[in-house]
């Protein structure tokens, strides 16, 4: 309870960051119709697995979403899709 009590206590709370977030994503739901919740799911990976460029907390420019949750850095993303790379011999 006390680490959720903290986690609140420190999350900004404002309709200012939901508004940011639906307007960069906004750009991506035009195509839902068109191609079903499947682009949703490779919308959501993409997301999460794309390094920051640039940021606010310089120890998030060059790391991904997924990255700065688990601490370990990300394998391929083919591979992260099930994919085998061609390894040249």
């Amino acid at each position: 309870m006390t680490a959720v009590r903290q986690a609140l206590q420190q999350t900004p709370r404002a309709s200012s960051l939901v508004e940011n977030l639906n307007s960069r994503l906004r750009n991506y739901f035009f195509l839902r119709r068109q191609l079903g919740s499947q682009y949703l799911d490779l919308l959501r990976f993409f997301l999460n697995h794309r390094t920051f460029m640039r940021s606010e907390c310089p120890e998030r420019v060059g790391k991904s979403p997924t990255q700065l949750m688990t601490g370990q850095p990300n394998t391929h993303w083919l591979e992260l899709l099930g994919f085998e790379r061609f390894q040249r011999a």
